[in-house]
């Protein structure tokens, strides 16, 4: 019998342990982070999170799902392809950590890690991603909220079965406030227990209501506001709208680990008790998380505020003076704060008709009473209707003339305002419009070394106000903006700072020498990558000048910068000042480096300088080569300095599934370019037996019409004659082509030419013509050949399948850019 008693008594005690060991263990767990995953064709844009992790599966690279941006990334690129692009992960997957931004004006394409990116002119939003491992204590949300396509709506006798909204900051591991609310219908108690106590909470069974539930999720205002109450209200908030769907605004703030103290008003002119949500204000506010903007007040309608004559309302007269948020003195109980979700604290006053219940502190004097009430900080009304002027009460003020007021007055006494009359708006100058024979962007990169001295640096600044003048700055002519270049680049004015030759020069005044080496290849650099942007007020129809002031020669190298440069449209000029002479050579980081960083070696974009002194001879020189606009060779590129004809076979062969896959391949080509009349010019022309122009060099000059244009090709259906139609294509588009654009001509067959190809292709490459042959399943090699410009292998490509023609659109604009950029520059 005994031994059976220790027996249960020993098993009691380990139940006993293995119940108090279970929560302490499970508490000290480290939640794990769960990665979801997506599927390659996922856009960054269709997940309503501004940071997240996910999962990319393998094999993305082979979806082809398009990318726009290098670096920084459109919204409505691929998040797996964009960090396969970024090097991020391979092509067998893995895990990325995605971190939304705000849009960029210009997204570049380039080609990466076997993946191409477009490039595109503006979006909306951004994203950036980064290696899948996350901070040490962060979490990332679990589940993704992706965008909906639909509106959704929740039913009020739906809410129990919501589902929980999902945090889209990452969230910190640390204990969690609990909260016991009791069942009183005024007053709340909030505990914050212990990290080793159990949570518990307890609220209210919810009221029946008849109202519809608000669609829109409740989200608590500076939710990253470093301020701990802020942080605390915005983690409490929601985890709160978490756990209990379908409640209050009022009722969710009321879960956090500070007391809700600011419920939601339900009438703008009466103060009635609610449910666990009427709860007094203390004396005054505890710190300047309640400073926030302030909200208009509800329009309040006469019934409204006369609906209870018990409580009356006092109409007090606005302050002349700035008011602060909030007064240390003594308050009224009656002050009472209605929070509404996203639109920030506000105070709001009410009056009693007891002066007993008004003063919560019977121990200050009544003049301290009186200097609160009708002193410098006096309430303020909460009525909507500030047009209506009510009588200052002056019995408790005296109000004398301006002209008698004396130095020792107080003004809170006198009613002396002090705020200044404010002068009156002057009429605004007329804007310069400047030459428009010499519409350019323009950007001076001056010398700000060590080497060159404040008497040097000072005729420097002389040159670059005279050549200011000259110039004639205005709108619909030249814009100027400075850089100056030491150790590293600094913006002194960007190109839409000053809109006349006044304003120009009085800035260059204040430039201030900022010393160094002389890095002209890093300055070169900053002005390709950020100074010619929409953000700095670049045109986009003017051309881009780069002039650089050198003393002596530059301290880094500027081939590979200049080459960049000029390849993005920016015509670069020097104007080296005391350069090296013979003995100095030796001296140079680079030889010849003039030559290699100028537009052209033809002389034109260099103008050397014998000394200082003379430099001011070289301000009409350089205006007129800057504003001689059709010299500016190097603002043609290779986006947009071409005409180009797409010659597309229409035979019975193709189809008409197959065609609608050609025009698609046509149309991802077009995108690549720049299209305007002045910039790159498309025609296409389509054939069978016989040839069809649909449409011309210059009949649509926008990207988005022609675009459409080549959608709307119908179908032709016949037998296939490619030599006439490359003879067509060359009397109907290239006979009209403008002598300053790169003729380009993409021919697409599907079979064997029922004519001669050999003709007509050396005709159109005797008149300059480049020529590209694209051949699909049965078209035959010899032909693609001869009808490809020389080299037939860069020239000439082949598919077996229609469906695999969007391969060559990244080849065939590689080609023309890299034939375009390496042009002969004499």
């Amino acid at each position: 019998m005994t031994r059976a008693s220790l027996s249960v008594v020993c098993l009691a005690l380990l139940l006993s342990c293995a119940c108090w060991a279970k929560p302490n263990g499970s508490k000290n767990k480290k939640p794990k982070q769960v990665v979801p995953a997506i599927e390659c064709d996922v856009r960054a844009g269709k997940i309503n999170l501004p940071e997240f992790i996910v999962k990319c599966p393998s094999h993305c690279k082979e979806t082809k799902q398009q990318v726009y941006g290098t670096g920084v990334f459109a919204s409505i690129s691929s998040i797996c392809n964009a960090a396969i692009h970024s090097g991020i992960i391979t092509n067998s997957g893995g895990k990325v950590i995605v971190r939304k931004m705000a849009g960029q004006n210009v997204y570049k394409g380039s080609n990466s890690n076997g993946v191409r990116s477009l490039s595109l002119p503006k979006w909306r939003e951004s994203f950036v991603v980064s290696e899948g491992k996350p901070k040490r204590g962060v979490i990332y949300p679990s589940t993704l909220d992706y965008v909906p396509s639909r509106p959704t709506y929740v039913k009020t006798s739906q809410k129990d079965k919501s589902p929980a909204v999902t945090t889209a900051t990452p969230t910190t591991i640390g204990p969690e406030p609990t909260t016991d609310t009791t069942p009183e219908p005024t007053t709340t108690t909030t505990t914050t227990l212990a990290p080793t106590s159990t949570p518990t909470t307890t609220t209210l069974p919810p009221a029946p209501t008849t109202g519809k539930a608000r669609a829109a999720a409740h989200k608590v205002r500076d939710a990253g506001s470093s301020h701990p109450y802020l942080a605390s209200v915005a983690a409490a908030g929601s985890r709160q709208s978490q756990s209990g769907p379908g409640k209050s605004p009022s009722q969710v703030l009321r879960g956090s680990a500070y007391p809700n103290r600011f419920p939601q008003r339900a009438s703008a002119g009466l103060r009635r008790p609610e449910a666990g949500s009427a709860i007094r204000r203390p004396s005054s506010p505890v710190g300047p998380a309640f400073n926030r903007v302030q909200p208009a007040p509800a329009e309040r309608t006469p019934t409204m505020s006369q609906a209870n004559p018990a409580f009356p309302r006092r109409d007090w007269a606005p302050p002349s003076f700035p008011r602060p948020d909030w007064f240390p003195g003594a308050r009224r109980t009656a002050d009472v704060i209605y929070a509404a979700p996203d639109s920030g604290y506000m105070w709001s006053e009410t009056d009693t008709p007891d002066a007993a219940a008004q003063d919560h502190r019977p121990d200050i004097s009544e003049y301290e009473r009186w200097y609160y009430n009708f002193g410098p900080y006096p309430p303020r009304s909460t009525d909507s209707d500030s047009n209506r002027k009510v009588p200052l009460d002056t019995t408790h003020t005296r109000v004398e003339p301006v002209d008698a007021w004396k130095a020792d007055a107080n003004l809170y006494e006198s009613g002396f305002s002090t705020r200044e009359q404010e002068p009156a708006p002057r009429a605004p100058e007329p804007v310069s419009q400047g030459d428009p024979n010499c519409k350019v962007d323009l950007v001076f990169l001056m010398d700000g070394s060590w080497s060159i001295g404040k008497r040097r640096f000072k005729i420097q600044k002389d040159f670059l106000a005279d050549v200011a003048q000259a110039i004639n700055v205005g709108v619909a002519g030249p814009m100027m903006g400075i850089i100056q270049y030491g150790d590293d680049p600094v913006t002194e004015s960007s190109l839409k700072s000053y809109s006349n030759s006044k304003d120009v020069k009085s800035s260059i005044e204040k430039i201030v020498q900022k010393g160094g080496l002389s890095n002209v290849g890093k300055a070169l650099s900053y002005i390709n990558k950020q100074y010619f942007s929409d953000a700095n007020g670049n045109r986009g129809g003017a051309p881009n000048v780069a002039v650089v002031l050198v003393d002596g020669w530059p301290t880094d190298k500027v081939e590979e910068a200049s080459r960049l440069a000029r390849e993005s449209g920016i015509n670069i000029f020097f104007v080296t000042i005391e350069g090296p002479d013979d003995s100095e050579k030796q001296n140079l980081v680079e030889a010849n480096f003039v030559d290699k960083a100028v537009c052209r070696t033809n002389g034109f974009f260099s103008l050397p300088v014998t000394s200082w002194f003379a430099l001011r001879k070289a301000v009409q020189p350089l205006v007129k080569r800057v504003c001689d606009t059709d010299r500016l060779v190097c603002s043609k590129t290779c986006l947009n300095a071409n005409d180009i004809a797409f010659v597309i076979d229409g035979s019975s062969s193709v189809g008409t599934g197959n065609f609608r896959t050609v025009l698609q391949f046509v149309a991802n080509v077009t995108r690549e370019f720049e299209i305007s009349d002045t910039d790159t010019r498309v025609g296409a022309v389509q054939y069978t037996y016989e040839q069809r122009l649909e449409f011309a060099f210059g009949q649509h000059n926008h990207k988005a019409e022609l675009l459409n244009a080549i959608k709307r090709i119908n179908y032709w259906s016949g037998g296939t004659s490619t030599g006439a139609a490359i003879t067509y294509a060359a009397e109907q588009l290239f006979s009209k082509s403008k002598p300053n654009k790169r003729k380009i001509m993409i021919v697409i067959t599907d079979g064997r030419s029922y004519d001669d190809v050999r003709a007509p292709a050396l005709a159109v490459h005797r008149q300059g013509v480049i020529a590209y042959s694209i051949g699909i399943a049965w078209a035959a090699q010899d032909e693609l050949e001869y009808i490809a410009t020389d080299p037939d292998k860069e020239h000439s490509f082949f598919v077996d399948e229609f469906d695999n023609l969007y391969k060559f659109v990244p080849k065939i604009i590689h080609n023309i850019c890299q034939e375009f950029n390496s042009q002969p520059r004499n």
